[in-house]
């Protein structure tokens, strides 16, 4: 089956093309993206306007370009997939009005697709097969944990009460006078600061269930600025890369202790990392330790899988492709769209 998807959620355009059978790895013929980080660094965050005016501009030429680079025409494409939610209104539009159109022009199915769900599955696309696992998606809008028994059968365990990981980053990150997006740039900075330079808080540590609060931690750090430098509230000089460090090894405590009991909890002997924050080498780092201590294996995405790109929701698709699943051309989107309860 060849699917084309879509991908358009937040600020990123992104066309897809993949080739897959049941139960084989899929290939993934053509990824295309066109970041908009460039355009939303100078408000220090995603400008939904901006984000949905520029999906509109880029999309096409997108689609033109992956078509060939797969070198396949739109006739030979099987199914057609787009994210429709969660993400911004205004650009989960651009992307899912596009496939419908393409699926009702060629007469094909269309699927639409859960983000989130995407995510989740992108640690399985070299494999094609989706073993019961416990799933943590790390990034800029979600933190959750899943119990996954196979594709579309997912039970949330926790999530974040208040900001996700993701988000954190980029707070603490604008805090610290770092460039948008912040995570990159506290993970870059971080690599020569000591992560016990600052004693910040692990919230929730103690608590029963497996739910996240990064809320706090971020107050930590603009409590600890504005006590350390009061007239500016920045870091004082040479304590940059400490206090990054520091951050980050909050925020990973507090993921992987909370991920590997969960995994306890469960029973599973898998665990799948996922996710824009999942490109962090240390959390991976810290993931490998803890997962190889507790004899579990770790799945984790290939690198262009992790931020969001429509191959993660071609993967999606092509699973319920392959089990007689579509989705109505009249269906709406989602922003709020729900993985699991």
């Amino acid at each position: 089956m060849l699917l084309l998807a879509l991908e358009s959620s937040c600020d990123e355009t992104a066309v897809a093309i993949l080739r897959g059978e049941p139960r084989e790895p899929a290939s993934i013929l053509a990824s295309e993206i066109a970041s908009q980080i460039e355009l939303h660094r100078q408000y220090g965050g995603v400008v939904p306007e901006v984000a949905s005016r520029n999906h509109s501009l880029h999309l096409r030429p997108l689609v033109e370009q992956a078509l060939a680079h797969a070198e396949v025409g739109i006739g030979e494409i099987d199914a057609f997939a787009a994210t429709s939610g969660p993400g911004l209104a205004s650009s989960l539009l651009i992307g899912a009005t596009a496939a419908k159109a393409m699926a009702a022009a060629t007469g094909r199915p269309f699927l639409a697709v859960n983000h989130l769900e995407g995510h989740l599955l992108s640690p399985f696309v070299g494999t094609g097969v989706v073993p019961p696992h416990l799933g943590l998606i790390v990034s800029g809008g979600h933190t959750l944990l899943l119990d996954v028994t196979g594709p579309g059968s997912y039970r949330k365990l926790g999530g974040t009460r208040d900001d996700a990981a993701g988000e954190a980053f980029d707070k603490v990150g604008k805090m610290l006078g770092l460039p948008y997006p912040g995570g990159p740039e506290i993970e870059k900075v971080a690599r020569d600061g000591r992560n016990d330079a600052f004693a910040f808080p692990r919230s929730m540590m103690r608590e029963p269930g497996f739910d996240f609060s990064f809320s706090g931690l971020k107050t930590a750090v603009l409590y600890t600025l504005s006590q350390r430098n009061p007239e500016t509230g920045t870091p004082r000089p040479g304590e940059l890369a400490d206090l990054c460090a520091s951050f980050q090894e909050a925020v990973i405590e507090v993921l992987v202790t909370k991920t590997i009991k969960a995994a306890r909890h469960s029973g599973r002997e898998v665990v799948a990392l996922s996710g824009g924050v999942s490109l962090n080498k240390a959390l991976r780092a810290a993931f490998a330790e803890a997962c190889g201590r507790e004899g579990i294996r770790l799945a984790l995405a290939e690198p262009g899988l992790c931020t969001d790109n429509a191959a993660m929701i071609g993967f999606a698709g092509l699973l319920r492709a392959f089990d007689g699943e579509s989705s109505a051309l009249d269906g709406d989107i989602d922003p709020n769209m729900r993985l699991a309860e």
